[in-house]
């Protein structure tokens, strides 16, 4: 065994002196193969032309001329060799189906924001992303604001009706006693410019800064001032209609036509809104609050929350609905007055405010429902 293995060296002695003594020197990595020898070209263009260069060259390590490389657009920066860039700021990463190490980025757009690196999460109804949809911040709180044209406009329209209703007023206060305001009913004239006079005041509580008070006094007043003006209306209208027909049947004097009657027939019909207004205040507390999803845009930064008093648009209707019943009842008397005597001067003005008053409201419903869900509203 000894003299075997002797002679068994001697060859592979001898095959590797050979190999050296031809300058390529034999080495095995540690699987027994032996090392790569590689030339690297790359593939650029010169004078229109193009070739495949040298740049470089593989011997146990890598041999890299950086000066002699192209890129893209000239420049000599070496590109980043990697799967997936970093994501930015507010985007999360989407992994690619089967290669866990690769990922997509992705916008966390809208009302989103970035809870963490793979996850994009909603931001609370009250809030809404920040610059880079990296947390959520507070939307901003607005409400009609007394500098503003919607504001600016009926106030001053409030004022000069205010004005004049206090002018009629002191007209009437001046000649009290005089046939012409005799005439004309001075007991539900003062009850009727008193309706006047609150419908145009209301506009100040529907400019002011919403919160229990001011909330409170709109349900108040938003119907009163219109019930007062219409129950005058109607009692007046309801009593030249009275008179006519007993004249016709008799001539005695109906009931209930002396200014003490007329008057509480008025204000026992102001009563019942009143009483509505009490019932609701029963059933729902007056309050404010803040409206996000009025003004909620599809643009974050657009996105406002609206002080308002809670008061919807059905209650709304429901709280007018006693006034356009006794605007209803009006006109249907004015209709049957349409005939008195033209020396009778009040039931004619009365039933051609009563057609108007009619127009303006049967086109004021469908529109305000209408526009009730619009941007513009």
């Amino acid at each position: 065994m000894r003299e075997t293995s002797k002679w068994s060296s001697k060859p592979m002695r001898s095959f590797v002196s050979t190999l050296r003594i031809a300058g390529t020197p034999v080495v095995f990595n540690v699987n027994g193969d032996a090392p790569g020898r590689y030339e690297i070209y790359q593939y650029q263009m010169a004078n229109n032309t193009t070739e495949y260069k040298s740049i470089g060259h593989w011997t146990d390590q890598l041999h890299l001329d950086i000066s002699e490389m192209q890129w893209p657009g000239g420049t000599q920066e070496v590109p980043s060799s990697v799967c997936s860039q970093p994501c930015r700021a507010g985007q999360r990463k989407k992994t690619v189906k089967g290669i866990p190490c690769c990922w997509h980025c992705e916008n966390c757009d809208g009302y989103q924001y970035q809870a963490d690196t793979y996850t994009c999460k909603m931001c609370r109804f009250d809030l809404r992303p920040n610059a880079n949809h990296t947390g959520c911040d507070l939307i901003p709180i607005v409400k009609l604001e007394w500098s503003s044209p919607w504001a600016v406009i009926p106030v001053l329209i409030s004022v000069f009706g205010i004005m004049a209703t206090m002018f009629v007023v002191a007209t009437f206060i001046r000649y009290n006693d005089t046939p012409i305001v005799k005439a004309s009913g001075r007991e539900l004239s003062y009850v009727l410019l008193t309706g006047i006079f609150l419908c145009y005041a209301t506009t100040f509580l529907m400019i002011s800064t919403p919160d229990v008070v001011i909330c409170s006094l709109r349900r108040i007043f938003l119907g009163l001032g219109m019930s007062i003006s219409y129950a005058a209306l109607l009692t007046k209208t309801n009593r030249i209609y009275r008179i006519f027909e007993q004249g016709k049947m008799s001539v005695s004097a109906p009931r209930f036509i002396s200014p003490a009657s007329q008057l509480v027939i008025t204000f026992s019909l102001i009563s019942v809104q009143l009483l509505g207004v009490c019932i609701w205040f029963g059933v729902d507390p007056s309050q404010a609050i803040i409206d996000y999803q009025d003004q909620r845009t599809t643009n974050p930064v657009m996105a406002r929350g609206l002080l308002k008093c809670d008061i919807s648009d059905l209650s709304l209707i429901c709280l007018l609905g006693f006034s356009m019943l006794l605007m209803v009842t009006c006109t249907v008397y004015a209709i049957k007055t349409r005939g008195v005597p033209e020396t009778f001067n009040e039931a004619k003005p009365i039933g051609f405010t009563m057609y108007t008053t009619c127009i303006v409201w049967l086109a004021f419903i469908p529109i305000f429902f209408g526009t009730s869900q619009s941007a513009e509203k």
